[in-house]
């Protein structure tokens, strides 16, 4: 039975969009090639062909950690990203036309964490010129924007990420709640004059991680034609130090039981973490992902919405 549906999924190549990576922090400071495999690296072309990805986000994240300031670490990250563009036929960036039966990978330059802007909305504006189409206002430390999730509180969004929030909608930005804490959750979702998302987050009632989704964000989200997307994180699966295929279904299937097939999609976190689920090691596994879907009761239609249309949807409108 396993070996009908995987053949059945393959002919009809059902393709595959993922949110969020964090490979271009790699090329950046682990000089990672998408056409050559390093230690570590989980991005590499000849996975994401075999897995079927035909759109990739790829994310700019800011480690405070770094001597560099944010916009340099930005602009590093962002020619990485046009350099992978320039170097591989398969890579092209993301536009209205694009089409997945084209074989080509569809790329979306995206920022991880609102520092990166250095409370400037200049710099916000020159972004969006140099292609982002979608950034989360924190990653897991407080800025000028807003406050964490990992910081558990009830400080939501400052008057700058207010501002922030409203001008990222006026240019066409997607605007990216991942890291958020519940009040700058809330917060974006009254001030936001379009549909938001989530580009790496689970369902808090599968595994109650304060990085995760409530019941109530979730069909707030997708009751405005948002999308939210399941990380491959272990500790946002399951808790425990292994998770595996059946933990993403389980979120997966909570995201639909309460928000509607129309509003999950996948956002792998991949070259983002140490430890990945069993089976899923990097991209090459989203076939296995997807004929679990199908082995689980969903059919290819509802299996092409999760796996594509659901993110491609959300995401085209931004170009």
């Amino acid at each position: 039975m396993h070996i009908l549906i995987f053949e059945v999924t393959m002919q009809k190549k059902i393709p595959v969009a993922d949110a969020h990576c964090d490979f271009l922090y790699g090329m950046v400071n682990r000089k990672y090639d998408i056409n050559t495999l390093s230690d570590r690296q989980t991005i590499f072309l000849p996975y994401l062909a075999g897995g079927g990805v035909a759109l990739q986000f790829f994310a700019a994240w800011v480690d405070t950690k770094l001597r560099k300031t944010y916009i340099e670490q930005c602009l590093d990250m962002f020619d990485a990203f046009y350099r992978m563009i320039d170097d591989n036929d398969a890579v092209v960036p993301m536009d209205k036309d694009f089409k997945p039966e084209s074989g080509k990978i569809a790329a979306v330059l995206t920022v991880e964490g609102g520092e990166a802007i250095n409370g400037n909305l200049s710099v916000l504006r020159m972004f969006y010129k140099l292609g982002v189409r979608a950034m989360s206002l924190t990653w897991n430390t407080v800025n000028e924007l807003a406050s964490p999730a990992v910081r558990r509180g009830h400080k939501g969004l400052t008057a700058l990420g207010r501002k922030v929030v409203r001008e990222m909608c006026r240019l066409g930005m997607a605007v990216d709640v991942s890291h958020l804490n519940d009040a700058g959750i809330d917060d974006v979702l009254s001030v936001a004059s379009r549909p938001v998302f989530a580009s790496h987050s689970n369902a808090r009632r599968i595994c109650d991680h304060p990085r995760s989704l409530s019941d109530r964000q979730i069909k707030a989200i997708a009751g405005n034609n948002g999308v939210m997307c399941v990380n491959f994180y272990h500790l946002q699966l399951c808790g425990r130090k292994t998770a595996t295929i059946d933990d993403v279904i389980r979120h997966i299937d909570h995201f639909v039981q309460t928000g509607g097939i129309d509003c999950v999609g996948f956002g792998s976190d991949f070259d983002g973490m140490n430890t990945y689920p069993e089976g899923i090691e990097n991209s090459a596994a989203y076939p296995d992902i997807l004929n679990a879907l199908l082995k689980s009761g969903y059919s290819e239609e509802e299996v092409r919405k999760i796996a594509f249309d659901n993110l491609y949807r959300y995401i085209v409108q931004f170009y």
